[in-house]
């Protein structure tokens, strides 16, 4: 799963891949820095509409053909393995992809007793911006306006996030981001061959404050690093049995 990103310069993305345009109209789009980025907010895209242009969609697919909006909320990410059977993905796969930008990502990673859970944040080593495979919807709603939503692709987990989470977002870059966004229809078999797991030498993880965990909560120190919590604060009654032990091995 994909629930939290960053996107801190969105002019840093548009020089990575100087084939993509920025937004067109920069005075009516969000530009400051994010550094928590959830669902249900406008996010940047780059739909497959031949523009290869910046435009901001809300995070979570409407499908065409939904009923009302609220199916948004559940689908934020899309399963990479079977987009071509579920039938709220198999048409956009085919005919509206999308490239997200980014430059680092959140997965929560569990405790050695499972009962907590440390945020860390995972990007590029360096630092440097990069792109979510995607698929984006149209949705008309019944008073006739019309809503543009994306949602993120995942798949199995590089050998750097395997230990943090056991999915990660399709990450795409050169030709593989120019091949995503391509106009017009492409296979499954095509498709699949991109969302491929990113290798994981070219990229780091480090754990970061669960202030991140609140959405409202969007500021530089969230991607500072900080220590990782090992597991829950021991209660009363496990320090007294600890305690206990540590006197029984003084006095055996």
């Amino acid at each position: 799963m994909c629930g939290r990103y960053t996107l801190i310069k969105l002019a840093d993305f548009t020089d990575m891949f100087p084939w993509i345009r920025p937004p067109e109209h920069l005075g009516d789009v969000p530009d400051a820095a994010r550094y928590n980025i959830a669902p249900s907010q406008p996010i940047a895209v780059v739909p497959n509409d031949g523009k290869n242009q910046v435009e901001f969609f809300r995070w979570g697919l409407v499908p065409s053909w939904a009923k009302d909006e609220s199916i948004g909320n559940r689908l934020i990410n899309a399963r990479g393995e079977s987009l071509a059977q579920k039938p709220m993905f198999r048409t956009a796969l085919k005919r509206r992809r999308c490239l997200i930008p980014a430059d680092g990502f959140y997965e929560w990673k569990k405790s050695p007793d499972g009962k907590t859970k440390t945020p860390m944040y995972i990007r590029m080593k360096g630092g440097r911006p990069f792109a979510f495979a995607g698929l984006w919807d149209r949705w008309t709603s019944p008073d006739g306006s019309e809503l543009l939503s994306c949602t993120i692709i995942t798949g199995p987990p590089n050998a750097l996030v395997k230990p943090i989470h056991d999915r990660m977002p399709a990450i795409l870059s050169g030709d593989a981001a120019k091949k995503w966004i391509k106009p017009g229809e492409m296979g499954s078999e095509e498709s699949a061959k991109l969302l491929k797991p990113y290798p994981a030498k070219e990229m780091e993880a480090y754990p970061v404050s669960r202030r991140v965990n609140s959405p409202a909560t969007d500021s530089k120190d969230l991607i500072e690093p900080a220590e990782e919590v090992a597991s829950e604060p021991k209660t009363a009654k496990q320090k007294r049995a600890k305690k206990s032990d540590d006197q029984a091995s003084l006095f055996p």
